[in-house]
């Protein structure tokens, strides 16, 4: 990996990540993910408001080699939508754990997050694909 598995965010086996917090859970798409989509040119997210469900589909991210649905980690309600990917896709590549986040999400079932991967079974099941 180009940058270093951020210790405090939870990764679902889709390449998305969850920052969970007391108010709202962050979520993204890993360094993995933007470097192997390429440079990202488009981003579209569910409207702050939507209800959406783990493992469904909530979004789509086009780069330069493909297209790919966005996933939800966890369910519950959407209460922010980053605009700035939306404007400013390229983001995605250049900050994914900070400025590029997309949602915040506030969980419907907050054990939903014992379901995803620590940094380390994260940065494991990469080890293994790339192997």
């Amino acid at each position: 990996m180009s940058r270093s598995t951020p210790l405090d965010r939870l990764f679902s086996q889709e390449h998305e990540w969850v920052k969970v917090d007391t108010q709202d859970t962050m979520m993204g798409i890993s360094d993995h993910a933007q470097s192997a989509l390429g440079d990202v040119v488009y981003v579209e997210l569910p409207a702050v408001g939507s209800v959406i469900t783990k493992g469904s589909a909530i979004g789509v991210v086009e780069s330069v080699k493909a297209v790919s649905d966005i996933y939800a980690p966890i369910s519950g309600r959407v209460v922010a939508v980053n605009t700035k990917v939306i404007e400013h896709p390229e983001t995605i590549n250049s900050d994914p754990y900070g400025d590029g986040w997309l949602l915040k999400i506030a969980p419907s079932d907050e054990s939903e997050a014992k379901d995803l991967l620590s940094p380390s079974s994260y940065q494991d099941m990469l080890d293994k694909e790339a192997a």
